[in-house]
């Protein structure tokens, strides 16, 4: 599976402007099978929603187009307006414009986000293309038991790639960087990190979009405070066969 890790600086609360740019960045995208946007992508990043989350649909749908243009799946979250509730919703979008969602479980209580967003119950798995996909959400990355892999009665693990998409503060990088790394190894799957570039009303972001291999290893990335797209193409028959020398899973905890 190749995926694509999207590395761009949103302007503050605007969505169209946004979806232009990212249209822009993604006409020249080499062929690929996920493209991967930052948390927020539409908006940058809100812990005062109103009158800036969406609830037009407009982002999903932006989304929706550039899935089937590119025939691959396209997944990123949109601060979303539902029924007079805020969601920070991370949309898997399929080629046929399928969706799937989930909502950011742990909520950033350091900016207070908690305070105006609804908190997502429980992890959510997706499959594309043969390949199974756990979406998080930033401050997810600091809670290893929430993403916890684990060995199915098939014998087949959980999930073989980790989505994180993120706001991560530039002030915080060595966290982000190391945090990928653990859970990668501790998960003996794929983790793609993909941050925002860039500066918003509060902090600034250098990005470290990263994909990590289950070893630990570096994959590829992009370049420290740039709007770059970066594909690399995952070995999942190398993944499985990694698993089965090195069964690190079967001798997980059960929690």
């Amino acid at each position: 599976m190749k995926v694509s890790l999207v590395q761009f600086s949103p302007v503050w609360a605007a969505p169209a402007a946004n979806r232009n740019r990212l249209g822009e960045l993604l006409a020249d995208t080499p062929a690929t099978d996920l493209i991967v946007l930052p948390e927020m992508f539409s908006t940058g990043f809100v812990t005062e929603p109103a009158g800036i989350a969406e609830k037009d649909g407009e982002s999903l749908r932006f989304m929706q187009e550039t899935a089937a243009a590119h025939d691959c799946a396209v997944a990123g979250s949109i601060a979303t307006e539902i029924e007079g509730s805020y969601r920070n919703r991370f949309y898997f979008v399929y080629p046929d414009g399928r969706e799937m969602h989930y909502d950011k479980h742990h909520l950033f209580t350091y900016g207070h986000e908690h305070k105006r967003f609804t908190a997502g119950e429980r992890p959510v798995v997706v499959n594309f293309r043969g390949v199974n996909i756990l979406l998080q959400v930033c401050y997810d990355l600091r809670f290893p038991v929430f993403s916890r892999n684990r060995l199915l009665p098939d014998g087949s693990a959980l999930y073989d790639l980790a989505l994180y998409v993120a706001s991560w503060p530039e002030s915080r990088m060595e966290a982000w960087d190391i945090l990928l790394r653990a859970r990668a190894v501790e998960n003996q799957c794929f983790v793609a990190g993909v941050n925002r570039v860039g500066k918003d009303p509060k902090d600034r972001y250098s990005g470290h979009s990263t994909l990590i291999g289950p070893k630990g290893q570096l994959l590829t990335n992009c370049k420290e405070n740039k709007e770059e797209i970066s594909t690399f193409y995952m070995d999942i028959p190398e993944l499985l066969a990694f698993r089965k020398q090195f069964p690190v899973l079967q001798d997980a905890d059960n929690q």
